[in-house]
This record gives structure tokens, sequence and C-alpha cells, in this order.
């Protein structure tokens, strides 16, 4: 007969591995002890922001990201849409260190569906120019961005990150 106590052991350790854990919904992102680097590297953290409103990520950039404004994009416009939304980004950094802004990104998505970014220079829409520029502490830049849109409003979430290898990212939501 078979000893019964690997069995036992696994299934406590499974019944107790849960307990403690806050409950958590859509709006809580999930925040681990500095003591542990490993498992912080496992869970990534998303809040979710409405537009206008600010986020700080934890390494001190400021991120506010202006309700969406939708405009008709020139002729010279890429690539060719007949309606989009503009946002405009404000960075500060509050952090100890300059900040490199090719660390930033933005993208958005139109009904769970990847919008593309439209860049129309004849109306400053030209995403990040000055990428290697780095923002001093307690100093801001702002940038422009443009998502193509459908005719109808829609529902449109952007996504923010202030590096490649940040863990936390501000999910902006609402309608356009």
């Amino acid at each position: 007969m078979r000893s019964r106590r690997p069995l036992l052991l696994a299934c406590v350790l499974l019944a107790t591995a849960g307990c403690g854990a806050a409950p958590m919904d859509a709006n809580t992102a999930m925040t681990l002890p500095a003591t542990e680097p490993a498992a912080q590297a496992m869970v990534p953290a998303e809040s979710r922001v409405d537009f206008g409103r600010e986020f700080r990520f934890p390494d001190g950039v400021t991120v506010l990201v202006s309700t969406p404004r939708t405009f008709q994009p020139s002729e010279t416009a890429y690539p060719r849409c007949a309606r989009a939304v503009a946002f405009e980004v404000n960075l500060l950094n509050e952090g100890k260190q300059p900040y490199r802004l090719s660390g930033f990104s933005a993208s958005a998505t139109v009904s769970g569906e990847p919008a593309k970014q439209v860049v129309d220079s004849a109306q400053g829409f030209t995403g990040i120019v000055d990428a290697a520029k780095d923002i001093e502490p307690g100093r801001n830049v702002r940038l422009n961005f443009a998502f193509a849109m459908p005719a109808d409003p829609v529902e449109l979430k952007m996504s923010v990150r202030t590096g490649p290898e940040s863990l936390a990212s501000a999910l902006y939501t609402g309608q356009a």
C-alpha cells in the first residue's frame, strides 16, 4: 500500500497557498513587497485611469493623458483615415534621476482591436520626436498623439508605459 503522505502534503500546500490574499477586482493593481524582486517580475501591474487624470509610475514619472479630441486628419496624414482622436500627453519627472524619453510608449485599442497611430505633421501629430532627450527632475514634456478611429463612437483604451522593462502600465479608458 502506498503512503498518502505526499498527496496530503500537496493538498495542504494548495489549500494554504491563497491564504491571506486580499480580494481583487479589475481596478486593483497587484503589488508585492520590495524584498521579492523575482516575484514582482512575474506579475505586471496595470492601473485603470480615466482620461484627463494623472497617474504616477513607480519610477517617479507622472503621466496625464488628456480627454480624446476628435478631428479630421489632413490630406498628408498617414495612415489615411476619415476620423481620428488626438491626445496631449504630459510627462512630469518627479523622480531623482533624468528620465529618458525613449522609454515612453503609448498604444491604443478600439473595441478591443489595436488602433493605428496617425502621423499628421500638418496638425502637429508627430509622436515622439526627441526620443533621445532626457527629462530632468522637476521638468515636464508634452507630446501629441493621434489614433485612427472608425466613423461611429467606440470604446477606446490607451495604454502607457514609462519603460520597456516597466512592470507598471496605466490604462486610460473612455469613449471616442
